[in-house]
């Protein structure tokens, strides 16, 4: 008989000893007691609180107890005085906590006294619809108003919300939602004077399945996918189990997407099984099966036996393999499965070769590579399952040249530059560098480089010299090709003594010097075409300045317009008088269109302002009159002592002989009258 049987008492196990006790207080009249106990067991034990052994009044509104083992006193009165025990029973046993005594002084002074959060909400770490219970003590005088918000500012909620006591939040059905940091404001009334004191509330939620993973049939060669998605605070790891074996990523079995996605390629008869998807986190775990069935095809070939790989060059790789020993007559052709050995199963490719072939030259590998090959064999109805995998490498070979550049740095300094090759240090290799006058037979070197470094300075070489650079890389399998340069020191030592050295300051002034005259050229282009468009625009009706004493010989008499010489003979017509007269040149002209021609510049009616006084001093002024071919026109010009003037114009000065004898006649000579500007 089991002892527990016996001793029924020894139950008292389940439920462990206080691992905190109720401590003494004092307090004032009108202040705040507060006492707690902790304990663990199993189930969890109700804690209830007696003050001098005997249960208190929880409908006293003064007293508040909290879930957590806390018993609050607001408002002390002298009758709370008393000793306090913490007791906490279930279904195992009742155990009571050591006495804690309370002793109330006498009323307060009265006196102001700032507020004070005695005890602040905890950080507390809940699992869902479990209850939190943030506590919030102020005691001040006038009595504090406790208040409570979120940090980030969102609203706290009302519902499953409640407030116990005097300032206690007590949320119910926590959810992830309710996480966040909690501030507890104590206020004083009709006052901004506030304390604040602050806890972190973390709600985890196990992890549960958004998708289960399906169970699938799939035919022999083909791949099968399992997905199973989880969510949970924090998220959930998931873990894959084949018949509860964990299994992980390699060979045709991959997990992507955080292991949400398992992915079997080229599935067989020992793929056929169970997988368990299990996700779990701090708050709890779940797991999820599908099973994964093989289809086979009657009269499938087997795999290809006797597969084997062997070097044929730095880039080739023979594999040669045998036909699968039963069900051959309808076999199509065979897909050869190449990847790097150190590449995932995702970066496979693969090549089709002919029914009849039983070996294939892989090309285009990489030198010093291991490759993975597998062979499969098609029939109309479906693949064989794939063949034992064979591994083989490709052969070294020697590096490439490098390329290889020079600069010249000075009259006696050479710096050599190519790219870097990090491989060949993986190779055991390297660069050498040598070098030479062209005029000796021996190199210098080799200089022996790694890998990683792209760049030399050879330096105290000869001024005069033309040097032979040659720079090749190495690795175990040997020197590769060299690059060569040849380089001549002499052109750029002359160089720097023909070339001084930069004057920047003259530079400098030469830049302003030069922006000056682009300026000063500008300006000038612009005034050339500004003057351009105003010749255009008045050269259309050409002016051309003459003085009054050429237009007084050129003119009659001043007098009324009707006393003139009717004999005058106007420019290419008759006079105003006789209108009908035919000039030497027998053409026939309106004075109208010379009035058109040459227009007054003075209103019709106006008397001439000219001066009528013969012995007046002759008056240089400006007249205008329109430009017209001089063969078009006759001039009449009587030279007297009284009309010649000491003023000299353009027409004044014209040489009779380039007037031409067919315009010369007898009689005074008369333009139309224009008023000077």
């Amino acid at each position: 008989m089991p002892d527990s049987l016996i001793h029924p008492r020894r139950c008292e196990r389940a439920m462990s000893d206080f691992h905190v006790h109720p401590q003494a207080t004092v307090g004032e009249e009108g202040g705040v007691a507060r006492f707690q106990c902790q304990i663990h067991g199993l189930p969890k034990p109700l804690i209830t609180w007696e003050k001098n052994r005997v249960p208190i009044d929880t409908d006293n509104e003064r007293y508040t107890l909290l879930p957590k083992g806390v018993l609050q006193i607001t408002g002390l009165q002298a009758e709370d005085s008393g000793v306090f025990h913490c007791v906490a029973s279930n279904v195992a046993s009742v155990r009571v906590s050591h006495g804690a005594s309370l002793t109330v002084s006498g009323s307060g002074s009265g006196a102001y006294k700032e507020p004070t959060i005695l005890v602040g909400p905890e950080n507390l770490t809940l699992t869902v619809h479990q209850t939190a219970v943030l506590e919030c003590v102020a005691t001040g005088n006038p009595r504090p108003i406790v208040s409570w918000s979120r940090l980030d500012g969102r609203p706290i909620g009302v519902e499953g919300i409640q407030v116990l006591g005097t300032g206690n939040l007590i949320i119910s059905d926590v959810t992830v939602q309710h996480s966040g940091v909690y501030v507890c404001a104590a206020n004083r009334p009709g006052t901004r004077v506030r304390r604040t004191a602050q806890g972190r509330l973390v709600v985890q939620a196990p992890a549960e399945f958004v998708q289960h993973p399906q169970s699938i049939s799939r035919p022999a060669g083909t791949t099968a996918m399992f997905t199973c998605q989880a969510q949970g605070e924090p998220p959930p790891h998931v873990t894959w189990l084949k018949n509860g074996q964990v299994l992980g990523p390699g060979g045709h079995v991959r997990l992507k997407n955080n292991n949400s996605t398992l992915t079997i390629s080229g599935i067989g008869p020992e793929d056929e099984a169970i997988y368990q998807c299990m996700a779990e986190n701090s708050a709890g775990s779940s797991q999820a099966s599908a099973r994964l069935t093989v289809l086979w095809a009657e009269g499938l070939p087997g795999p290809p036996v006797n597969v084997q790989a062997v070097s044929v060059s730095s880039t080739e790789v023979r594999v040669s393999w045998t036909e699968p020993l039963v069900n051959t007559k309808e076999i199509i052709g065979y897909v050869l499965h190449i990847r790097k050995a150190a590449d995932p199963p995702e970066l496979e490719y693969q090549e089709a070769v002919s029914k009849s072939t039983f070996q294939h030259l892989v090309s285009d590998l990489e030198p010093s590579t291991a490759y993975s090959f597998y062979i499969k064999a098609y029939t109309p109805r479906g693949a064989s399952s794939a063949s034992a995998p064979t591994l083989a490498s490709t052969l070294g070979e020697a590096p490439a040249p490098p390329p290889l550049s020079v600069r010249v740095l000075g009259s006696s300094t050479l710096q050599l530059l190519w790219e870097p090759w990090p491989r060949l240090a993986q190779h055991e290799g390297g660069f050498k560098l040598f070098y030479r006058p062209a005029s000796k037979a021996s190199f210098t070197g080799p200089i022996l480089l790694p890998g990683t470094v792209s760049s030399y300075n050879l330096s105290q070489l000869d001024p005069t010299a033309v040097y032979e650079v040659k720079l090749l890389a190495y690795n175990q399998h040997g020197d590769g090709n060299a690059t060569v340069r040849f380089v001549s020191l002499r052109g750029a030592s002359e160089r720097t003594a023909l070339s001084p050295p930069c004057d920047c300051r003259k530079e400098e002034a030469t830049n302003q010097t030069s922006t000056t005259g682009i300026v000063i050229g500008i300006h000038i282009g612009v005034t050339c075409i500004i003057f351009c468009v105003l010749f255009l625009l008045f050269g259309q009706r050409g002016r051309v300045l003459l003085c009054k004493d050429v237009e007084n010989q050129l003119s009659p008499p001043q007098g009324p317009r009707s006393q003139r010489d009717p004999g005058v003979l106007a420019l290419n017509g008759a006079g105003r008088g006789e209108r009908g007269q035919l000039g030497r040149d027998g053409k026939r002209v309106d004075m109208k269109e010379l009035e058109q021609l040459f227009p007054r510049a003075g209103a019709v009616g106006q008397p001439d302002p000219r001066p009528t006084d013969p012995e007046a001093p002759a008056l240089c002024e400006e007249t205008q009159f329109s430009m017209l071919p001089l063969q078009g026109f006759g001039l009449l010009e009587e030279m007297t002592s009284e009309a010649k003037a000491p003023c000299v114009g353009p027409l004044a000065a014209l040489p009779p002989q380039d007037i031409g004898p067919g315009l010369l006649s007898e009689g005074p000579a008369a333009l139309p009258a224009h008023s000077g500007q």
